[in-house]
């Protein structure tokens, strides 16, 4: 797959607003919703434990044993952190939400040390 990059000026009006995180956050968070998108029979309204479900399951699949450690050097160092992306994407108007959803509905949906150390698939501690 090519390097996604955004367009010339969005990151400046991105950053504007938030600053926390590395550009390649907002890239794989747009990237785990259309992972998400393409497993479904049509497109639809993607919850937030969805996609956060999705970017664990993108990050395992893209990056394995490493996956945490991407992740933490964007920025993202737990799934209300990928809220906090996904509703700057909404402000700013590249992304569009129901007036229920909210920040936190991504805290918390699961914790990254389980998720991404103790219940890799390849853990050997999960080995009788």
């Amino acid at each position: 797959m090519p390097e996604l990059a955004f367009r010339d000026g969005v990151m400046d009006r991105i950053r504007l607003h938030e600053s926390r995180y590395d550009e390649q956050a907002y890239l794989f968070v747009l990237s785990a919703l259309e992972f998400t998108q393409s497993k479904l029979d049509a497109r639809r309204h993607i919850s937030a434990a969805e996609l956060a479900h999705s970017c664990r399951d993108l990050a395992l699949e893209r990056f394995g044993l490493m996956s945490r450690i991407v992740l933490e050097r964007w920025g993202i160092h737990a799934t209300s952190d990928l809220g906090e992306i996904v509703f700057t994407l909404v402000e700013l108007g590249f992304l569009v939400k129901r007036p229920s959803d909210t920040r936190e509905e991504f805290a918390e949906v699961y914790d990254f040390e389980v998720a991404f150390d103790r219940d890799y698939p390849w853990n050997s501690t999960h080995c009788a």
